[in-house]
């Protein structure tokens, strides 16, 4: 895993507390766009060519044969994903389902990365654009439940200093998308075991009255029909500090391109510890594909989300 420089300091709830009390009159603000996109199997032109000679010959391959034989991308989707990278302009994006910094640097060039550090082909972590302060820690490693799973990656922007913000990057368990819990379902039991885990680091982080967000692909709906799911959880661990604030309320839900008929997100932002504070009102996006681009290229199952914070200078 790259590491930045510089060392934590947490920030204290005085500095929390109200825009006015946070930027004050003359002073200036930076802005910080933070997004997430899950890539969908963003793999390398050799590991997709390994896959499938594996798959023609019976042997056991990296990736599943559907991917390796049907899903395999061009150097021109490469270069789509890069362009739709470009016009996104985030200053730090979650990515999940990417293979490696070098894959993930065909997306996102200029950017450094914090990547996941485990087994799975399907790493997730974050891209940070060139010149902001950060730190990659220590991966959240219970998440994989034994590396079964997607490990939690944690990011720590501006260390160091009173701006300090800490963003856990995560990829839960997919197939429980808005099942009714408790479910006897085997997905849905992994994903539950992995909720806590995620509300552990929530409440760590409000506790410490330190500004964070967890951002990525929970996998999950939110919904009227999930009171004992993620959204009660998460916001029950984020009490204090100022709760637990999902950037994306009161937006309109859109699918990605034509054809989808998803009724909500599977992809969220939270923010807490008194970074809801700092968002600027009106600027979470879903961000859709052209549809000229959606029909050309291989793009993603998953469109972008965003969100954009006055950060005090």
């Amino acid at each position: 895993m790259l590491r930045g420089p510089g060392a934590r300091l947490r920030l204290t709830a005085a500095l929390l507390w109200g825009v006015a009390a946070l930027v004050p009159a003359g002073a200036t603000a930076r802005d910080l766009r933070l997004a997430s996109w899950n890539l969908e199997w963003l793999v390398s032109t050799a590991t997709t060519r390994e896959a499938r000679n594996a798959c023609v010959a019976g042997a056991r391959p990296r990736l599943p044969c559907d991917v390796a034989l049907d899903q395999a991308r061009s150097a021109t989707d490469f270069a789509a994903l890069a362009r739709l990278a470009r016009d996104l302009d985030a200053d730090v994006i979650a990515i999940q389902e990417v293979e490696s910094i070098e894959v993930a640097a065909q997306v996102f060039p200029g950017y450094r990365f914090c990547l996941s550090e485990g087994r799975v082909v399907q790493n997730l972590g974050f891209a940070i654009r060139r010149g902001l302060p950060y730190r990659c820690e220590a991966d959240l490693r219970e998440l994989s439940q034994g590396e079964h799973l997607r490990r939690g990656v944690v990011l720590s922007l501006y260390p160091g200093t009173a701006q300090n913000v800490r963003l856990l990057g995560v990829h839960l368990k997919s197939g429980c998308p808005r099942s009714h819990l408790p479910s006897a379902s085997a997905a849905c039991r992994q994903w539950q075991n992995q909720l806590p885990l995620v509300a552990g680091w929530i409440s760590q982080q409000s506790r410490q009255r330190q500004p964070f967000a967890v951002l990525g692909d929970f996998n999950r709906e939110l919904g009227a029909d999930d009171p004992a799911g993620l959204w009660m959880s998460l916001g029950a661990a984020g009490r204090g500090a100022g709760g637990l604030a999902d950037a994306a309320a009161g937006a309109p839900f859109r699918n990605c391109r034509a054809g989808q008929n998803h009724a909500s997100s599977i992809d969220h932002i939270f923010l807490g510890g008194g970074l809801q504070a700092l968002q600027v009102p009106g600027s979470f996006q879903r961000v859709a594909y052209p549809p000229a681009d959606a029909r050309r290229y291989r793009l993603s199952d998953h469109c972008p989300i965003a969100v954009r914070l006055k950060i005090p200078a």
